[in-house]
């Protein structure tokens, strides 16, 4: 059986077209895009191009998109550029609890020197009010941030409100947008953000590269030093290959994220319907009504989700669970206790994640093996 790989919200795979147009830039003659020879302006027309259809991808001028190595970067420069530029005017920040790591790690170091942080936790479905971000915003508030879209549940999160009640307090208002812009119509103008950030392999360009819009005039210091690229916000040579990738991947995708979206939602009904049919028991679902349908998190209660997902790849298919730490063991996911689901539900639940490209009898056929494993490894478990 072929291999089916419904990981996507961890990372997607690089698309013929994209790893051609990389191709002449990684075996071709070489090119420093701050060289003025005709090698180095080749390479700067390249960059520039891209930074074009990255920045069409969010409705952004391309001179606010600056390139960086990827979600991680953008979301620390992000957050540490901001508070950095605006710790005379004031030193609390705003994000919350179901943020990616890449945001709370930098939340938690900004911590350490000197900075309040408070984290807001989500409902129940796994949506942040924006009316509890509003509660907890105050004088001295600088930044909030809050992601778009949630990488485990799909959740959406209120962004264009948040968003607006940063302007109001003359606070600076950033968001995650990783898992959204695949999905979702983002326009920075229309959204309100000062700052975003993207990465280009969750939507089928290469690894090791990814974007942070800087709205113009925002205060932000640079966290990289040493050079003058990317009109000196981000210093070292630019990733030629990885940036050009990513702007034929975000051209692709402009084009296809209407549809992509009402194709992410017929699979996830598809996936669903499958493991029920299976499953002897109520499937659990994490993901609200209101989210991208190409992240499903599901629960099997009485079915251990790391068993689940061993059992899933033995018949080639792949999945996640939690986080993973150093060690390669799942820990608990933290935006599922955010939300108050049980310890012994988290344990059971899986996430299944769609791309384009993912196809309806790849999602049935991930949904009964699911359902026919989890119901094995229940029945197993109860009878003792």
């Amino acid at each position: 059986m072929a291999a089916i790989y419904l990981d996507h919200a961890a990372t997607t795979f690089v698309l013929p077209e994209v790893r051609a147009a990389m191709e002449p830039y990684l075996g071709g003659p070489p090119g420093n895009p701050s060289s003025i020879h005709q090698f180095g302006r080749r390479a700067k027309a390249a960059v520039e191009d891209a930074r074009d259809a990255v920045a069409a991808l969010i409705g952004a001028p391309p001179s606010d998109v600056v390139f960086t190595s990827g979600g991680t970067e953008a979301d620390n420069a992000a957050l540490i550029g901001a508070a950095l530029a605006l710790r005379d005017r004031g030193r609390h920040i705003v994000t919350t609890a179901i943020e990616h790591h890449a945001v709370l790690h930098a939340a938690q170091w900004l911590e350490t020197m000197g900075f309040e942080v408070s984290y807001v936790e989500p409902r129940p479905d796994g949506v942040v009010d924006a009316g509890m971000v509003a509660r907890v915003m105050r004088s001295d508030t600088i930044l909030v941030s809050v992601m778009w879209v949630n990488n485990e549940t799909g959740a959406i999160q209120p962004v264009r409100e948040a968003a607006g009640l940063a302007r109001e307090r003359g606070a600076i208002f950033h968001t995650d947008a990783v898992q959204a812009v695949p999905w979702l119509p983002v326009d920075v103008e229309e959204a309100g953000c000062d700052l975003l950030s993207m990465s280009a392999h969750k939507l089928h360009g290469p690894s090791g590269i990814g974007a942070l819009y800087i709205r113009r005039g925002t205060p932000w210091m640079p966290l990289l030093r040493g050079g003058a690229q990317e009109r000196g916000r981000r210093a070292g040579t630019e990733n030629l290959p990885g940036v050009v990738g990513f702007g034929v991947a975000a051209a692709r995708l402009l084009s296809k994220r209407r549809t992509g979206f009402e194709h992410a939602a017929r699979l996830k009904a598809a996936l669903l319907q499958a493991a029920r049919e299976e499953f002897d028991g109520e499937i659990v679902v994490h993901s609200p009504e209101r989210a991208v349908p190409a992240i499903v998190n599901v629960a099997f209660p009485g079915a251990a989700a790391e068993t689940v997902l061993m059992n899933l790849d033995l018949q080639g298919i792949a999945a996640s669970s939690g986080s993973a730490c150093t060690s390669g063991s799942l820990q608990p996911s933290h935006v599922l206790k955010a939300m108050g689901v049980p310890d012994s539900v988290i344990r059971s639940s899986v996430r299944f994640s769609f791309s384009v490209e993912t196809t309806m009898e790849e999602v049935e056929t991930a949904g009964r093996a699911a359902g026919r494993i989890a119901r094995r490894l229940r029945r197993r478990n109860s009878h003792g």
